[in-house]
């Protein structure tokens, strides 16, 4: 096991190697001595990242990943410890390694995948990841690149991720903000029969008025990358999919005409108006007190969407609300 960062300096002398090529480094073909550093020492503690790495498959805690700089994969464990670098193949070929040598069993059973919002990671979704391992899903938190990708890109990794599933005999999929566009986006161009339910939090189906006013700002672009950018109230949000699946909509609210943020129109979470998250079609709508980025751990929209997946409903009393075309 790596105690320093010999192999993360071996990676930062390579990288530039690999984006010359514009191919991964294969492992096999480094000198021998160096194959054993990076092959049989690859073991170590990440530094982070997240905005530099798509998950492209997983099996259990184990995912492998994409740099979407180099074009090179690692294997990571529940950790975020790495266990191999290099190609996809030789990723893969250590998984297998590891599910032998450990003697994992298949996956199967109910499987929910998570998506985190733009400028966040799979580590904000924990909150809601632990209440839905707790009523028995295998828990999958997709991690992406959210300031690097377009949306379509995010959903082609996560098209990625849903054809390595094997063994899971029923998927769900829960967004909040942008991750619920990246499901959107999923299904304009992919479908699966095992998935059953959406559940969006939080997600400007209809484009998100905050994006409009800060579009103008060079830096507000550049950081919030190609994704962000896509976010505005006119063009590529409006043109994205309905799911073709049972799907609820949760928005936060502050439960009055003016919201939280006075820079966008009616209520609101601070970042997404209520108005902004409705989708025709939705099968149930509700809103909760919240700002945006709490609604993945307030434990009442926790709660509706444990409930959704379940049952199609978020709520256990009352009447579901659909979101229905105006009349």
């Amino acid at each position: 096991m790596v105690r320093g960062g010999s192999v993360s300096l071996l990676m930062v002398m390579l990288w530039p190697m690999s984006i010359i090529s514009a191919q991964p480094i294969s492992t096999q073909s480094l000198p021998p001595s160096v194959q054993a550093l990076v092959l049989h020492e690859v073991e170590m503690q990440t530094l982070g990242g997240r905005q530099f790495w798509s998950d492209l498959q997983f099996f259990g805690e184990y995912r492998i990943q994409r740099n979407v700089f180099t074009g090179h994969y690692r294997l990571l464990d529940g950790r975020d410890w790495r266990h191999q670098w290099g190609t996809l193949e030789e990723c893969q070929a250590k998984l297998t390694q590891i599910r032998e040598k450990k003697k994992l069993p298949a996956m199967s059973g109910r499987a929910v995948i998570l998506l985190h919002g733009i400028l966040r990671s799979n580590k904000s979704m924990h909150v809601l990841a632990q209440a839905l391992r707790d009523e028995g899903y295998t828990v999958f938190p997709f991690e992406y690149p959210s300031t690097q990708v377009s949306i379509p890109d995010a959903a082609e990794s996560l098209d990625s991720v849903i054809q390595h599933l094997d063994g899971i005999e029923e998927l769900h999929l829960v967004g909040h903000s942008m991750g619920g566009l990246v499901i959107r986006a999923y299904f304009a161009e992919h479908h699966d029969p095992r998935i059953r339910r959406v559940v969006m939090l939080g997600t400007p189906n209809q484009g998100a008025e905050l994006a409009d006013r800060l579009q103008p700002v060079l830096l507000a672009r550049v950081l919030s990358g190609p994704g962000g950018r896509q976010l505005v109230t006119e063009g590529f949000v409006k043109e994205l999919p309905v799911p073709p699946v049972e799907f609820a909509v949760i928005a936060g609210a502050r439960g009055n005409d003016s919201g939280w943020n006075p820079l966008i129109p009616g209520d609101d979470d601070g970042t997404v108006t209520v108005a902004s998250t409705r989708l025709i079609g939705a099968a149930d709508f509700a809103t909760v007190p919240a700002l945006h980025h709490g609604l993945t751990s307030l434990p009442s929209a926790v709660e509706q969407v444990s409930h959704f997946l379940a049952t199609g409903r978020l709520r256990a009393e009352g009447e579901r609300q659909p979101i229905l075309p105006a009349e």
